[in-house]
């Protein structure tokens, strides 16, 4: 059995993600080299994968300057630093498995697209709803006719209020200069999965939303700057810094807000004091910098007529939620942190089923309802030709699916409705 050599480029929660994956796959992965510029990530996984000293790199460069000498590059650093290492790994001749979004502009989506294509590599974009068991078993059911000619799809990405006061208001994609816009940073994901399930291209697209809740404008009386300072409203207020960043009692949350609020591995209780005292991580969520939505809707005209609205909201717990209109039966289904779940009601039997989803997690923020487990296992047998199911995309499909993300946002904020391929033509 072949054993692929990788490289990673971005030490942070997701290329731990994929890379924890492939450590329980050893026969088939090998991760042999890290490349991030915080020393306490590039020593942790020395040690975790037994690195060689001299392939634990401060920046990319330094391993992408050499001649190829591993099979595969994952991509994870920050939105706005994929195109250029993915440029240059694509020049090296490297397959890589890319972090969503592919990159933050469209005109940076094409170039990485054009270069892979002409270069003959091949580029995996993260889009992992893909993988799930949950909507691999809604692909398959669509494809057998159980549902008869798709009509119409709802879907909701409930982002979750912590999820979004930390990730998107506090953190690193809040700003859209910073990062992306809303839509492309979380929900490209979405965006990418309605064409996949409905199997037709989008042909017009619309879109509203914007940051409604998130802003000074809600900012209680007499709030300082910084939780930490001591706010009048500490003990009622959803979004305390003190509370959410020190005082968590669920260990895998404490590890995720401690460990991306600080940058460290394993950070001490003053790293992650002077991370609220000297980061947004300590901020008053209504006193940011803030701008990306906080809520979002799309609406999508698809070959055949076929209609699907798709809304991203920050005001919830938390999860996804599919429903599909066909013309012989309706299918509901979930994917949060208490449920992953198919029922569908057949119009000949006038009876609701429950379809058996198959084994995964339907833990959210770990593990993406098991696609993050689905694309390391797809990902292998893809890159030593055993074949490629249909949920892996091309890396010229997944470019058009992100073109629809700078469709709906051109949309949005000229209150037009937009032209699909016209607009891919003017690209």
């Amino acid at each position: 059995m072949k054993k692929l050599k990788v490289i990673l480029i971005g030490a942070g929660n997701r290329g731990e993600a994929y890379t924890n994956l492939m450590l329980k796959l050893p026969e088939k992965y090998e991760v042999i080299a890290v490349a991030d510029p915080e020393v306490t990530r590039r020593e942790h996984f020395k040690k975790l994968h037994n690195m060689a000293e001299e392939n634990c790199c401060k920046h990319y460069d330094e391993l992408l300057s050499r001649e190829k000498f591993a099979d595969l590059v994952i991509i994870s650093t920050q939105d706005k630093l994929h195109y250029d290492p993915a440029m240059k790994a694509i020049e090296k001749g490297y397959d890589i498995l890319l972090e969503k979004p592919i990159a933050p502009t469209a005109k940076e989506c094409l170039e990485i697209t054009n270069a892979a294509v002409k270069k003959g590599v091949r580029v995996i974009v993260c889009t992992v709803l893909r993988y799930t068991p949950l909507y691999g078993t809604i692909k398959q059911l669509i494809k057998d006719g159980r549902l008869g000619d798709i009509v119409s799809v709802n879907h909701e990405e409930c982002v979750g209020n912590l999820h979004q006061s930390h990730s998107f208001v506090r953190g690193n994609w809040g700003n859209e200069g910073r990062s992306a816009c809303m839509l492309l940073a979380k929900s490209c994901h979405d965006l990418d999965l309605l064409p996949w399930l409905i199997g037709k291209k989008c042909k017009k697209i619309q879109s509203f939303g914007s940051l409604s809740y998130f802003n000074a404008a809600h900012a209680p009386e007499g709030a300082p700057e910084r939780c930490i300072e001591g706010c009048p409203h500490a003990e009622t207020c959803l979004y305390n810094a003190v509370d959410i960043y020190l005082h968590t009692d669920n260990p895998a949350e404490r590890v995720w807000y401690q460990t991306t609020s600080t940058l460290k591995q394993d950070p001490t209780e003053e790293e992650v004091v002077q991370a609220q005292w000297n980061t947004q991580y300590g901020k008053c969520v209504y006193k940011c910098d803030n701008d990306v939505v906080d809520h979002q809707t799309v609406n999508m005209l698809f070959e055949d007529n076929i209609t699907a609205t798709f809304t991203m909201n920050a005001f919830n717990r938390g999860g996804r939620f599919l429903n599909v209109f066909g013309t012989k039966a309706e299918l509901r289904s979930a994917l949060s942190n208490e449920e992953t779940s198919i029922r569908i009601f057949d119009f000949d039997t006038r009876q609701w089923s429950e379809i058996d989803v198959g084994e995964g997690s339907n833990e959210l923020t770990g593990g993406h309802g098991g696609g993050d487990a689905g694309i390391v296992q797809c990902l292998y047998d893809y890159l030593t030709d055993q074949g490629k199911t249909d949920a892996i995309p091309t890396i010229e499909e997944s470019c058009h699916n992100h073109i629809l993300v700078f469709a709906a946002e051109e949309a949005r904020h000229n209150g037009t409705i937009v032209d699909v391929d016209a607009f891919i033509e003017k690209l």
